[in-house]
């Protein structure tokens, strides 16, 4: 007997509208959809909605679950609960874990984690070295989400420094690109600077001044010159500041972009006005700027330079944290947050619901040709979310599910919640309560 369950009077959002029905799941898919459906079955699962909101699950394109190697921070079971928790159904973790994913032995032994691990729809970043070419020619394109090069910031061998490596890699793989973009020595340089004045305890506000627009626009540009000469497919991940916007265009369609970019919750959410209160707990790389950085990068999302909203969440523990500025690591949880702070500016008015969809769920699929996710369509699997928009509640440490067990928004008061999220058709979180259900599948890709 099929597994059947029926949501009934739902918002549907999906593609550009919003449209009241239901959805008939039969196993991992979705059946059908129209504005009533009745079945007769008794052994169906109904869900009324009472007029709340369905989305697509959200599928975050750049993660950090720090597993293997450093799972006292975090682990792929635990973040994707978490994450189940804040809408999204399919995530791309990252290389830098220890040992990092810069072999195709590597990255199979962190598939297998997954299956046996993980809650939602899960695919890895191949990592890119200095020499590693080899290996990155033997990735299969049809089950690996794309190629991770840290251009500036990175830990143990990961950072790409090398200009005719960064050439070679750009003209030999039609994997999409993703890159972190700082200049190593224009930081390096207003490091030292701040060392010599304060010391190890350089003030968490000085972060965006050494970490500075420079850096970010001398990087990324920099990435952008050469895909255009080599014809490369590049993402570039976190954009951070106004002037790195100006470098992407919004004048033709998602699919046919050879260059395209991210914007992350933090750098639409916090401003440098933010580290006096928060300190380490905003400390990411690359850094949150100035309130005309984030004024400028929700602009250039909204008109479409800017693709797909992530969130780099990158736990760290908060015995971590409280170290001294040159000790403190960067990088903060968010995965469990991302939805509901999405959906908290779109009550102050900065955003629609549809564009939420559109930048979390549709672009990433389109950008990484994701197979039959990322849309509320008939034939599609049926990661789905269902969202109550008045239903406040207060983030505090008794529902914080990261394991390192801390959040950046501690104290926020959200007017929305997550009441259900699907992942490939069973119903997976319910409530502030993730149900022991396994669902998660490796994503593939349409390539």
């Amino acid at each position: 007997m099929n597994r059947q369950t029926l949501i009934k009077n739902a918002k549907i959002v999906n593609e550009g509208k919003i449209v009241e029905g239901d959805i008939l799941i039969e196993d991992q898919l979705i059946k059908s959809i129209d504005s009533s459906i009745s079945v007769k079955s008794s052994d169906i699962n109904v869900i009324d909605v009472e007029g709340n909101y369905v989305l697509p699950g959200m599928i975050d394109d750049q993660v950090h679950f720090r597993e293997p190697g450093l799972t006292h921070k975090a682990n792929i079971e635990t973040e994707s609960k978490a994450a189940l928790a804040g809408g999204i159904t399919s995530f791309i973790e990252m290389p830098n874990t220890s040992p990092q994913t810069t072999t195709v032995e590597k990255l199979e032994e962190k598939f297998a984690i997954a299956a046996n691990s993980s809650y939602a729809n899960y695919s890895f970043m191949f990592g890119g070295t200095n020499d590693n070419l080899d290996e990155i020619l033997k990735v299969d394109t049809k089950t690996v989400a794309g190629l991770k090069l840290f251009l500036g910031s990175s830990t143990g061998n990961m950072l790409v420094d090398n200009p005719e490596t960064i050439e070679k890699i750009f003209s030999s793989t039609d994997m999409v690109i993703s890159v972190h973009c700082e200049d190593e020595a224009t930081i390096r340089k207003n490091l030292a600077k701040h060392i010599a004045e304060f010391g190890d305890d350089i003030p968490m506000e000085k972060h965006p001044v050494i970490r500075s627009e420079e850096a970010c626009y001398i990087s990324s540009s920099k990435a952008i010159e050469l895909a255009k000469k080599t014809g490369a497919r590049l993402h570039v991940f976190h954009l951070s500041t106004g002037k790195e916007t100006q470098l992407f265009s919004n004048k033709i369609p998602l699919k046919d972009k050879k260059i395209t970019a991210e914007v992350c919750i933090h750098h639409l959410w916090f401003s440098d006005e933010d580290y006096k209160k928060k300190g380490s707990l905003i400390k990411w790389n690359p850094a949150v700027k100035k309130v005309s950085d984030r004024d400028q990068l929700l602009k250039a999302l909204l008109d479409d330079r800017i693709d797909v909203i992530a969130t780099d969440h990158a736990p760290h523990t908060m015995e971590e944290k409280n170290n001294p500025y040159t000790k403190a690591p960067s990088g903060g949880p968010l995965v469990q947050h991302a939805l509901v702070a999405l959906l908290e500016m779109h009550h102050q008015g900065k955003i629609s619901i549809e564009k939420i969809v559109e930048k979390t769920a549709h672009n990433p699929a389109i950008l990484f040709d994701v197979e039959k996710r990322g849309y509320i369509k008939e034939g599609y699997f049926a990661d789905l979310v269902i969202a109550n928009l008045q239903s406040p509640w207060t983030v505090n440490k008794s529902n914080i599910l990261y394991k390192c067990g801390w959040s950046p928004f501690e104290g926020n008061t959200f007017k929305s919640r997550i009441t259900h999220t699907f992942v490939n058709g069973q119903l997976a979180y319910n409530n502030f309560k993730v149900l022991d259900v396994k669902a998660g599948q490796r994503l593939t890709f349409n390539r």
